[in-house]
């Protein structure tokens, strides 16, 4: 197993590379030469793992230049970390599945994906002597989870950039309260898409990126979606062994692509998915991009699911390989038109091909609102705004009787007042959060600009 770019000027280099690559050198992202296609055997096999061992028999399809044991030991350090015996639990309310992935140190599907690569990381850089300075932008909580997954780490600085002011106030002080020596938080003067271009240009500057090691934790980086692949599988055997169905159907709420696509390459690699449901808030490019072709740039609206506040989704280019045939130079040509134009056109037949691959649908703040208050009404339990923007996709759309796995992204505590909004009480707050306004913060508010940006990290870079 080999990786390569979207955009076909990087192949054939083996995992660890592709990790401490993050994006790829030729500015597109790095993906497997291959997707494992696997047999009802080898399904029925990983259904009866616990949640570690399918991530290793997962993972160690797509990792070749790791010793198993190795391998093993850092999954299972990742996972130990989390506060549930299944580590992604699936719970039923309402006729619906709820995937739990906030189980993790920070409450949010992130943790699931970044205290494994946190750990990769601290292994790969112990292995060769190198340091690293992490550079990442977050809508929310990648930003968290990736401090938590390398606080306090050997060889390893972390610079996380913020909108300021339009991430939740618990998602702030999650970050900003973690003041270890080798943490640094900017909140930048502008949104979460110019934080995602800050990134990309100074991965792009390859002298920049080689002088000061720059590593990547955003979803750009392959090993963040190859973890997220593991939960899938984990939630279809769990909804297989209490409906005895074959098929399901998943839906995700998403803005960046990244966890969406980790579905659609289970779905690949032989995981019986009927429809990959693609959740969006109002600011709804890629349910646009579904339903209408319309792949374009609008305004970011500030809601009350922020982590999905984006118009440019990151990993959609990993996608768009493959609706081109895997031509890595049509994706070249697309993305060279989009940095002018704003926008993508497509064919009847790729538009076809997407129709196929996903439903969506848009979900405003109202609604979002009006499915929590309902479901907590009807079952007791209560979603956060992001989870709820994937249930109400769920209920609104037709699925033809196939069992549907919702991912809850993030615990409700995170998302307090527009809990409150809804049901008219917080909700209960995990221990972890406790104390959480009174601890002592560090941050540095800054302009949502490169050079600066640059110049932070030239100047505390290991």
């Amino acid at each position: 197993m080999k990786y390569l770019s979207t955009r076909g000027q990087i192949e054939n280099i083996p995992f660890k590379q592709a990790v401490m690559m993050g994006l790829a050198e030729d500015g597109g992202l790095l993906l497997p030469d291959e997707i494992p296609r696997l047999t009802i055997g080898d399904l029925d096999m990983l259904s009866k793992l616990a949640y570690p061992e399918l991530a290793f028999h997962v993972m160690s399809y797509f990792i070749r230049d790791i010793p198993a044991a190795d391998l093993k030991d850092i999954i299972d350090r990742s996972y130990a970390s989390f506060d549930h015996p299944d580590v992604t639990p699936v719970v039923k309310h309402d006729d619906l599945f709820i995937l739990e992935l906030f189980h993790g140190p920070t409450l949010a599907f992130k943790d699931v994906a970044l205290q494994f690569l946190g750990n990769l990381f601290e292994y790969l850089l112990a292995e060769s002597g190198d340091k690293m300075n992490i550079l990442g932008a977050t809508s929310g909580d990648t930003g968290s989870a990736a401090i938590y997954g390398v606080r306090g780490k050997q060889n390893i600085n972390i610079f996380i950039l913020h909108p300021h002011n339009k991430v939740s106030k618990v998602q702030e002080l999650q970050m900003t309260t973690v003041t270890d020596a080798n943490v640094f938080n900017l909140a930048i003067q502008g949104t979460f898409d110019d934080g995602q271009r800050i990134v990309k240009e100074a991965f792009n500057d390859l002298a920049f990126k080689k002088k000061y090691a720059l590593g990547a934790i955003n979803s750009i980086n392959w090993a963040r979606v190859l973890a997220q692949i593991v939960y899938y599988f984990y939630a279809w055997s769990q909804v297989r062994k209490q409906t005895g169905q074959e098929r399901i159907c998943f839906s995700v709420p998403t803005g960046n692509f990244g966890d969406i696509f980790a579905g659609y390459v289970a779905k690949r690699m032989g995981l019986p998915i009927d429809k990959l449901i693609l959740a969006t808030n109002e600011n709804n490019i890629l349910t646009r991009f579904v339903n209408e072709g319309d792949y374009s740039i609008g305004e970011v609206h500030p809601t009350l699911s922020p982590s999905m506040d984006i118009q440019l989704a990151s990993n959609f280019e990993r996608y768009l390989y493959y609706l081109y045939g895997q031509d890595s130079s049509k994706v070249s040509r697309a993305f060279s038109d989009f940095s002018r134009s704003g926008k993508m056109e497509f064919t009847a037949t790729e538009k076809q091909q997407v129709a196929n691959d996903f439903l969506s649908t848009t979900v405003s703040d109202e609604q979002t609102v009006a499915t929590i208050e309902n479901f907590h009404a009807r079952t007791g339990y209560v979603l956060d705004p992001h989870t709820a923007v994937g249930v109400h996709a769920a209920q609104t759309l037709d699925l033809s009787g196939v069992p549907v796995v919702c991912l809850a992204t993030a615990h409700p505590a995170k998302f307090a007042d527009a809990v409150n909004q809804a049901i008219g009480q917080n909700p209960q707050r995990p221990a972890c959060l406790e104390g959480l306004e009174q601890r002592s913060k560090r941050c540095e508010l800054i302009a949502a600009d490169t050079g600066k940006i640059k110049d932070f990290v030239a100047a505390h870079a290991l």
